[in-house]
């Protein structure tokens, strides 16, 4: 595990902790974190362990997130899901660099044929907001939300140059207290030095990257020979605020060595890249401004009910301290204490509380003058971001497919339609124990007009479509009987994702002995369609701001 901050040490022993601050708000904020450096998995004895927190309320607090969508308790695990992104979700649309700069980064990789990342300053850190990856053996595994410190990446050269004495003095003291990186999961640790050449190992660094800054400041763009491990290469240039002239976020190319040589970037990929920059400035330039998405709508009286259900399972303070993240977004990036508790329903007593400990953790920061506007910072990204931020179609439907076949006691799926229409691939699938019982394995291809999930896609292709298939799309269900095989029956209904396009379908199948028609229709299409929304509702918080794949 990486080694224990401030904000842990004091979330643990309780020192250093502002008398107003919520404790069971900085207890919760420490599970997720914990759990986002796991890679989104930990058994509750593992989660005791890493946090210091005793097993009943390691118990309370996954209860209380669990009924908040945030964490499911998956066997003997606490699993991160989906829902847990619409918190890092908060602060991409507050800051709508991804929204406005993504679509040119993701041109530049096409481009290229090389990985693109946009990253933003996170205090003496950087934080990726965007990638576009390349689908290769040998491929960049950076997820949004990671975190690197700034002295073994491009961008870090570049965001120091515009440091101040504070934050240079900040970035010594983290160096002197963890040379090796480890509270860097993201990165790999660095090598410990031999005996006797600890000091000098690290006034090496210190130096390598104070000359870097300063070339930076001078060429205007970095480079990154190596600096987190060998073969790694990057070239990186600022896209500057237009309003204030500052670094916004940096944008850069990354490769690998048998493909550029450091020596080479400046000359290969730099030049497209700076025309790519020069293009973002005039995106930000020409941006209007945003329109204010809606704001949450009866947090703190759903907090209310669950407390009233649950009992002492739920922890409101924790529950109402999350809603607050979520009154920041689009068209809302700063916001005061009146906007907040108005935003959630929160009494501003309540509202102000839970600022202050976002405060203390570092997950808000607030403009230094009487009537204070907050915003979100980038460690937003901390709470189960990035172990979320590379899923795919099928991982956000396995729970979902489980959980309707061991209701209905039947088999569920998840399929997509080949390239060329033909045929349907299943990508996602959870059986039953039954003795008769469908069998089709992940990967399999079957006639896509002869079964219910390819049917259902076919009629939402948008081509002409023969009557059966209007027919399928004007009531939203297909149902066929007995045309794959002698007894099979299935019934299958659309996935669309935030467009309302169909990009996938999931089915039921029984055998004709088991369940008649009527009773598909009466009784397997409604769990079906309840298990296809929460589908939807996983894969539009996924892609919002990230490329979920279909396999």
């Amino acid at each position: 595990m990486p080694a224990m901050t401030a904000v842990d040490a004091g979330a643990r022993a309780g020192a250093g902790v502002p008398a107003e601050a919520v404790g069971p708000l900085v207890r919760g904020v420490g599970v997720l974190r914990r759990l986002a450096e796991a890679g989104g998995t930990l058994s509750p004895s593992a989660l005791e362990r890493a946090t210091g927190l005793a097993r009943s309320t390691v118990d309370r607090i996954t209860a209380t997130l669990a009924r908040m969508g945030y964490v499911r308790l998956d066997g003997r695990d606490v699993v991160l899901t989906p829902g847990v992104l619409e918190l890092g979700n908060a602060y991409l649309a507050a800051l709508r660099l991804p929204a406005l700069l993504g679509a040119r980064a993701d041109a530049l990789a096409d481009e290229l044929d090389e990985s693109v990342s946009l990253a933003v300053a996170d205090r003496d850190g950087i934080r990726f907001i965007h990638q576009a990856t390349r689908r290769r053996a040998l491929s960049v595994s950076f997820r949004i939300g990671d975190l690197l410190p700034a002295e073994r990446t491009a961008p870090g050269a570049l965001f120091a140059t515009e440091w101040s004495e504070r934050d240079w003095a900040r970035w010594h003291a983290r160096r002197a207290e963890d040379p090796r990186d480890t509270a860097f999961p993201a990165v790999p640790p660095r090598p410990e030095p031999a005996p006797g050449t600890a000091h000098d190992a690290a006034d090496t660094v210190d130096a390598d990257f104070t000359d870097r800054v300063r070339a930076a400041r001078r060429d205007g763009w970095a480079l990154d020979d190596q600096l987190i491990e060998p073969g790694l290469v990057a070239v990186s240039a600022p896209v500057r605020d237009p309003r204030t002239g500052r670094v916004a976020c940096v944008a850069s190319v990354v490769s690998h060595t048998s493909r550029h040589p450091a020596a080479d970037l400046p000359a290969t990929l730099l030049p497209r890249l700076r025309t790519a920059v020069a293009a973002m400035e005039a995106d930000l330039r020409t941006a209007p401004p945003p329109e204010p998405g809606p704001a949450p709508a009866g947090l703190a009286t759903w907090t209310t009910a669950s407390k009233q259900e649950l009992g002492r399972d739920f922890v409101e303070s924790l529950a109402r301290g999350l809603t607050v993240l979520t009154a920041f977004g689009e068209g809302r990036p700063a916001l005061s204490l009146t906007d907040v508790a108005r935003a959630t329903g929160l009494p501003r007593a309540t509202a102000r509380r839970a600022l202050l400990t976002h405060e203390y953790l570092g997950l808000v920061a607030a403009a230094p003058h009487e009537d204070r506007a907050f915003t979100l910072t980038p460690r937003v990204l901390d709470l189960g971001f990035p172990p979320l931020s590379r899923t795919t179609l099928p991982r956000l439907a396995e729970p979902h497919l489980r959980a309707l076949a061991d209701r209905v006691r039947e088999p569920a799926a998840l399929a997509v339609l080949t390239a060329d229409g033909t045929e349907i691939q299943y990508t996602a699938g959870a059986g039953t124990s039954g003795v008769l019982t469908v069998r089709i394995p992940v990967g399999a291809r079957l006639p896509a007009a002869a079964t219910s999930l390819g049917r259902v896609l076919l009629a939402d292709t948008g081509a002409p479509a023969s009557p059966g298939l209007a027919e399928i799309r004007t009531r939203g269900y297909a149902l066929v009987d007995e045309e794959l095989e002698s007894g099979l029956r299935s019934v299958a209904v659309p996935v669309r994702d935030r467009t309302g396009r169909a990009v996938a379908a999931v089915n039921v199948a029984t055998h004709a002995a088991r369940r008649s028609l009527e009773d598909c229709v009466q009784h397997l299409l409604p769990a079906l369609r309840a298990t296809a929304d929460d589908i939807q509702r996983d894969l539009h918080r996924a892609s919002r701001f990230t490329r979920v794949p279909t396999t």
